[in-house]
């Protein structure tokens, strides 16, 4: 898929986050997992990369299919970053 292909598609795919009781979080746009564990999670989003923390956090179901991830754990914060719409990993984003 070509860079202009992927941005369109990027801007308009859907993108919802639900957090219930801050136990039970859905995320909707997820485009690729980057790092986890128990006390964070990273992911890139068709809106930016969204960061999770908190404690004994578990990916109970993943689809990049359909781009939906859904966490269990306490959520302590939810928090995107500001990469301008570029994509990398965490080195690249470190070395800014």
């Amino acid at each position: 898929m070509q860079y202009e292909e992927k941005k369109l598609r990027a801007e308009t795919a859907p993108h919802h986050v639900i957090l219930e009781g801050r136990e039970s979080l859905s995320v909707s746009g997820v485009e690729e997992v980057e790092s986890f564990d128990e006390n964070s999670i990273v992911m890139s989003t068709c809106k930016g990369t969204l960061v999770v923390r908190g404690e004994d956090l578990h990916i109970e179901k993943l689809s990049l299919d359909g781009g939906d991830l859904k966490v269990e754990g306490s959520v302590d914060s939810l928090t995107y970053e500001d990469d301008g719409g570029e994509r990398g990993g965490f080195l690249a984003r470190l070395f800014r």
